[in-house]
């Protein structure tokens, strides 16, 4: 394929991936590896890293944007950036050594449970006179506790290397009553550090192909913005949906390649 034809195509699918993440606050990793791995043919592994070039300049962006519509807890997102640190490390050595078809099925899984636990949230959500638990402060906790957090983001990012955030976002969510765009925000906060992290480890061992992530990281800076407005106007339920559907849709396209 001539290198022009595919240096367009990874920046207008950058784009539609980067304001994908902005709404969704994934970073548009998630729907980024099976791209590369259905169009370009990419290994799990080497979609993963490939990814994460892509990834790191868009969850830099969108945690500027949300920053901007309401101020990130600093001090939790600290505590869970230093637990996902060395277990994104930990993660990512696991992930390099193992078989790229069965490191896909897992993922596909990881992404098909995700998807079913925000279907059933925004049923849930959604159910007229029922009542609501209230919402809770970044501050009514304990640090520590996103500091376990951050390893649990961590560990999956590593694996995965996406995916931290949205394995945590459920549990801000639910059991730290945080809201939807709130739990986005500070999740993609912790994952940063652990980001360049997975990013230097997949590029160690060849996993990352620079001519296609740069433009792809290119395309998507653009957008991201525009998917956080929209992501403010949605009504939290209609959110969850949308990111459910998402999910879902990045399942099919993993099972489609493996």
């Amino acid at each position: 394929m001539v290198w022009y034809v595919v240096v367009v195509g990874c920046l207008l699918s950058g784009a539609l991936i980067g304001f994908a993440g902005g709404v969704l606050g994934i970073g548009g990793g998630l729907l980024a590896i099976p791209l590369l791995g259905l169009m370009l043919n990419m290994d799990q592994q080497a979609a993963q890293g490939t990814a994460l070039i892509m990834v790191l300049p868009a969850v830099l962006l969108t945690v500027r944007q949300y920053n901007q519509k309401a101020k990130i807890n600093l001090r939790a997102a600290g505590a869970g950036a230093a637990g996902s640190i060395l277990f994104t490390w930990i993660g990512a050595q696991f992930a390099l050594g193992i078989d790229p078809v069965l490191l896909r099925q897992i993922y596909a899984g990881f992404v098909l449970c995700i998807a079913l636990f925000y279907f059933y949230q925004s049923q849930r959500s959604s159910q007229k006179n029922r009542p609501q638990k209230p919402r809770r402060q970044v501050e009514d906790f304990h640090k520590g506790w996103f500091s376990l957090i951050g390893s649990i983001a961590g560990l999956a990012g590593g694996i995965f290397g996406v995916g931290g955030s949205v394995l945590v976002v459920p549990l801000l969510t639910t059991v730290f009553r945080l809201t939807q765009t709130g739990a986005q925000a500070l999740a993609l906060t912790m994952v940063i550090p652990g980001t360049f992290v997975a990013l230097f480890t997949y590029a160690a061992h060849g996993q990352a192909d620079w001519q296609v992530g740069i433009p792809m990281a290119l395309g998507s800076i653009f957008f991201v913005p525009y998917g956080v407005k929209l992501a403010y106007s949605l009504p939290e339920p209609r959110l969850k949906l949308a990111f459910a559907c998402m999910l879902l849709i990045i399942m099919v396209l993993l099972l489609i390649k493996a």
